[in-house]
């Protein structure tokens, strides 16, 4: 094995780590703002890349100009969860609260396979394809588009959330609703507000992906079980935490497969997530 193949390793999964950490992000500001696990978070993820790709097949638009398109739709995808679901349920057990994600995420994946049916798509020569070669090390153009463009959503994110008035008041929310009320917040337009920016989020990430992954109804299942992963390793509703997890998880999944068996690299992600959960349970960054 030569230090070109590690590197290659390194790299590819630290590219791939950028995309979890986005995914990741918009579920941690979800459950840092509500307490409350999207288990339809794979599925927003499914209809973004159908959306990439409808509007690829349809009227011609590539995926890297379709951002923010699809970027909106997930957005008001999200508004339309919480004021259709979520809110009639904030009060009510967590049992309750999650057979009704769950119950979204069966209903979501049902529909896309009887609307566009199983079958695995692909979008043919996007504008970006092909690989790049620097000393000796072979890198996707796609995967190195979509981490740039993931890197960039997650920091404007950050920003938005740290440095804003509304992200401000967004974080104010999460840490005592009452109080927030109080200081003359609209916490249900907070709430619907973290729910939009949590599916735009995964929706970002989804039009990345289509230009480099299958499209297919299941395909959110490998990548939302991943970013619960990072989720809870990085700590439940920290933006930060999502994303030095989502680069652990890419890290660790690419090198530890190329140094021990390909089929052995999830083995060895959900090693590491228990062995940070037991000395941590709250995660690297947690609040919870």
């Amino acid at each position: 094995m030569t230090w070109e193949i590690v590197i290659q390793a390194v790299i590819s999964g630290l590219l791939m780590g950028l995309v979890y950490a986005l995914i990741a992000a918009g579920l941690s500001l979800i459950f840092g703002l509500m307490e409350i696990v999207n288990f339809a978070h794979g599925e927003f993820m499914m209809i973004s890349m159908y959306a990439a790709f409808w509007l690829w097949a349809m009227f011609g638009l590539d995926p890297l100009y379709s951002v923010p398109l699809c970027a909106t739709l997930l957005f008001f995808m999200g508004v339309a969860t919480h004021y259709g679901i979520i809110r009639h349920i904030l009060g009510a057990s967590m049992l309750a609260q999650i057979c009704a994600t769950f119950g979204l995420a069966v209903f979501l994946r049902a529909l896309a396979q009887f609307l566009w049916t199983p079958d695995f798509r692909t979008i043919i020569n996007p504008v970006v394809e092909g690989r790049v070669e620097i000393a000796g090390i072979f890198l996707g153009q796609p995967q190195i588009v979509a981490s740039v463009g993931c890197l960039l959503a997650f920091g404007f994110l950050y920003f938005f959330i740290t440095r804003t008035e509304t992200g401000l008041a967004l974080q104010a929310t999460s840490q005592d609703r009452q109080a927030a009320e109080l200081m003359g917040i609209p916490t249900d337009r907070m709430f619907a507000l973290g729910w939009g920016i949590g599916a735009a989020c995964v929706g970002v990430a989804g039009v990345f992906l289509s230009t480099f992954y299958y499209v297919f109804p299941e395909v959110g299942l490998e990548f939302a079980l991943l970013a619960y992963v990072a989720v809870a390793m990085g700590g439940f509703g920290s933006i930060l935490g999502s994303l030095v997890a989502g680069i652990l998880i890419g890290l660790v999944e690419s090198v530890g497969g190329l140094l021990i068996d390909p089929s052995y690299k999830m083995l060895i992600v959900f090693g590491l997530y228990l062995v940070i959960v037991v000395f941590r349970p709250k995660g690297l960054f947690g609040r919870f």
